[in-house]
């Protein structure tokens, strides 16, 4: 197999890896999400304020999400505390890139809403970034 073709295997295993973690850190965000009511928000997202839709979004997302982190960091996760490091860092990061700018621009709200609200935010998105990180490294240990 030549190097290319190597590599290019290896980008593909860290992005499934990634997406499988970023769904399981979304379902675990998720929960903390319906308990607060937040699912009508992220189903406004595409024209709609069903809990089920927005639910539905946001694990797609989350895979999205999950994809991005497990390439970037997929080939360090056989690095546990690394790996939960990184994974807070990109939670904390898809805060302030998604909750804080994204989804209030596109929702017509005002950017960098800071409140309770937001904080609940900012916990779920590290939670979030923990879990997918924690589920990353699991993937990605030798003898799975």
């Amino acid at each position: 197999m030549s190097t290319i073709a190597h590599a290019r295997s290896h980008a593909m295993t860290h992005a499934w890896r990634g997406a499988v973690a970023g769904v399981i850190g979304g379902v675990v965000f998720g929960v903390l999400m319906a308990m607060t009511g937040m699912l009508p928000m992220v189903a406004m997202l595409v024209g709609s304020e069903n809990a089920v839709v927005g639910a539905v979004v946001h694990l797609a997302i989350s895979a999205v999400f999950g994809v991005v982190f497990g390439v970037l960091a997929g080939a360090y996760a056989d690095h546990v505390w690394a790996t939960l490091g990184a994974g807070l860092a990109y939670g904390v990061a898809l805060w302030i890139i998604g909750g804080l700018i994204l989804m209030p621009a596109m929702l017509g709200m005002a950017l960098f809403p800071m409140g309770q609200m937001s904080m609940m935010s900012l916990l779920g998105h590290a939670i979030y970034g923990l879990v997918a990180a924690a589920s990353l490294y699991g993937l990605s240990r030798k003898h799975v």
